[in-house]
């Protein structure tokens, strides 16, 4: 796992073939004006999702992990509450893995609670549990997807 300010993204694109295109889209596309949604970057090896939404709290929080995809986690404005716990330490999924929407569910909680202000982001990998948009506020961000194994 991994948070920190746009401004180092230089510091993680060889971390991943794709990363360089996803931090550039991130500091090149207007992600103020951009609308809601899908924005396919690089098929589904790349992609973006856009949302404009008010969080859930920490009580109504799960924990989800991820097979295929990255996440790379960019809040454009707001501040996201996230959780994070290592895989390794997580019990049975609560809802198992489904390949269709490339995650699984856990009943566990963690104690490691972090805000995520606007212009930072996450890199959470598929051994990453997270919980992320556990904020009462209005929250825009952007999360890229990004194939842990390219076509």
């Amino acid at each position: 796992m991994v948070l920190d300010s746009l401004a180092n993204a230089a510091r993680y694109q060889g971390m991943h073939p794709l990363f360089a295109q996803a931090f550039t889209f991130l500091q090149e596309a207007d992600l103020a004006s951009l609308p809601t949604g899908i924005h396919e970057l690089k098929g589904r090896e790349l992609f973006a999702i856009l949302s404009d939404a008010t969080g859930i709290s920490k009580q109504e929080a799960t924990l989800e992990v991820h097979r295929k995809y990255i996440d790379i986690q960019f809040v454009v404005s707001g501040t996201d509450h996230m959780g994070w716990k290592s895989l390794a330490f997580c019990a049975d999924p609560s809802d198992p893995y489904h390949e269709a929407r490339d995650a699984a569910f856990f009943p566990d909680r963690t104690d490691n609670w972090f805000d995520v202000p606007a212009g930072y982001f996450t890199i959470f990998y598929p051994d990453d549990a997270h919980a992320a948009m556990v904020t009462q506020e209005k929250v825009r961000k952007v999360v890229l997807k990004i194939a842990v194994e390219q076509v």
